[in-house]
């Protein structure tokens, strides 16, 4: 991180003209950082029980300039770097996720990791550094700047992923992540380097002017198909998805809603960077591809997801299912960029309230059960009826059902697709309405767990709940309601959210 600090302030010394206000997040969350490490280095011990306050402070002052930047909006889009990086509304309604849902992964991981006598420090530490990357994602234009934003986002959750050193679970969890994502980012690479072959430049406008030629070479459908396929790694579509379930079950439960939620959506930004800005004159190449990929991503997922008894394995095959819900805007991209860009973005904002507040009481649920299986969360009604009136909020959200947040996210996707009329998006409108009744069911076998089935031990003793857990539940169950009753909430935020162009 000091490294990464050291090069952000020689440049800034070298371009006077620097931006500090637009680049003042990513700054604050470095700062932040480096100060955490210092903190750890210097106190070591000592410093453990604060780690946790301190890192949300962190990512809660980060968010300040966010909010700043957001109310001067007349100033906006703010370009720098020769347009290699751009702040705009778009990026800003990120950040703003991204921060938020650091802070919220945070109070997930509290009592996780000091009871599981965990290395602490270091874990918030990494956290902090792959929630920078993921503010440096939303606003990179650049070939070079997305692919090492999205490795400062990849190779700590790497570290994460194996956090408990002791399992054998956790340890293959991080190998297989690992593994998977190097292989991913070869194939991304690859891609690259034939679109930078193509433009002889990284910039995303530039490539977007170079490959506009009135037709699609072999040459160029090769890179494009080949950077997305780089992409479909990093958010799990099928097939490049089977990284996720053993992943997910392996690593630390805090770690996983990380993975589900903040990671996944930094490859959507990436993904929704690369071809809104980069391919807008391939749709012929993009649209069939992103068709097809929507389309088997959220069967296999559903499909899958039907089969299974542990229920983080089951939300893992839910995201790689609501994945395929986020990539279906982007076949039809061509002519309603906007819109599309506007569901994604929609839906990543109410997904990422829905599934964390899902993790979160799974988290609480396992200091009880100790036990990730879907039986075991009978008679949880008896014993936590709070609980599970909230759980089944977040699961109602998560198959679509009205009033939570989550029905407002399919239906953004449903209006996309079916607009203009266009055989293909009303087809892909067809398939995923057929996987939302099949996902319902799933969703709705767990809610009948807790409120009619026994509890398997018979034990009714309430459940201890830390401070940090209710108010990551709360939060989490604020927003999943507000968006549901209230769409217009963050409509408000997504109907203008169009990637400006450097």
């Amino acid at each position: 991180m000091f490294a990464v600090l050291s090069t952000m302030l020689a440049a800034a010394i070298e371009r006077p003209d620097i931006d500090w206000h637009a680049v003042l997040p990513e700054l604050l969350l470095l700062g932040g950082g480096a100060l955490v490490t210092v903190i750890d280095l210097v106190f070591l011990e000592r410093a453990r029980k604060i780690m946790p306050t301190l890192t949300s402070l962190v990512f809660l002052v980060a968010l300040i300039p966010v909010l700043t930047l957001w109310e001067a909006g007349d100033n906006l889009p703010r370009v720098m770097w020769d347009g290699a990086y751009v702040v705009d509304n778009y990026s800003l309604v990120l950040k703003g996720l991204f921060l938020l849902s650091g802070y919220v992964i945070v109070l997930l991981s509290t009592n996780y990791m000091s009871e599981g006598d965990y290395y602490d420090s270091e874990y918030y530490q990494l956290i902090s550094a792959s929630v920078l990357g993921m503010l440096v994602m939303t606003s990179a234009r650049d070939l070079v700047s997305i692919f090492v934003a999205l490795e400062l986002v990849s190779i700590p959750a790497y570290l994460m992923a194996a956090w408990r050193k002791r399992d054998l679970k956790s340890n293959e969890a991080g190998l297989k992540y690992m593994l998977m994502g190097v292989f991913a980012s070869a194939i991304l690479l690859y891609g690259m380097s034939l679109l930078y072959g193509l433009a002889g430049s990284t910039k995303l406008a530039d490539i977007a002017t170079a490959i506009d030629i009135g037709e699609s070479k072999p040459i160029i459908t090769l890179g494009i198909v080949f950077t997305i396929i780089g992409f479909g790694f990093k958010v799990s579509a099928v097939p490049f998805h089977t990284w996720a379930p053993d992943t997910y079950e392996g690593a630390p439960t805090p770690l996983t809603a990380f993975l589900a939620v903040a990671s996944k959506a930094a490859g959507f930004v990436a993904l929704l960077n690369v071809i809104i800005i980069g391919f807008p004159t391939q749709a012929e190449v993009v649209e069939p591809f992103m068709w097809v990929l929507a389309a088997i991503t959220m069967t296999v997922g559903n499909l899958i997801a039907l089969r299974q008894t542990n229920l983080v394995r089951m939300l893992a095959y839910s995201g790689v299912a609501q994945a395929g819900y986020m990539l279906a805007p982007l076949a039809v991209f061509s002519g309603n960029a906007d819109r599309a860009t506007s569901a994604v973005v929609t839906y990543l904002v109410i997904y990422a309230a829905m599934n964390l507040g899902a993790f979160a009481v799974v988290i609480i649920a396992a200091r009880k059960t100790q036990s990730g299986e879907i039986s075991s969360y009978g008679g949880m009604f008896n014993y936590a009826p709070g609980l599970t009136l909230a759980m089944t909020f977040f699961l109602f959200s998560l198959a679509g059902i009205p009033p939570v947040g989550g029905w407002w996210a399919k239906f953004e996707v449903f209006r996309v697709l079916t607009d203009g009329n266009r055989a293909s998006g009303i087809a892909l409108a067809v398939v995923a309405a057929v996987n939302s009744v099949v996902a319902a069911f799933y969703y709705l076998n767990i809610a009948k767990q807790m409120w009619f089935m026994p509890a398997p031990d018979g034990d009714n003793s309430r459940i201890v709940i830390p401070p940090s857990l209710i108010a990551a539940v709360g939060l989490t169950l604020a927003v999943t309601i507000a968006t549901g009753v209230l769409p217009g909430l963050v409509s408000d935020m997504t109907d203008f959210v169009n990637v400006a162009l450097p």
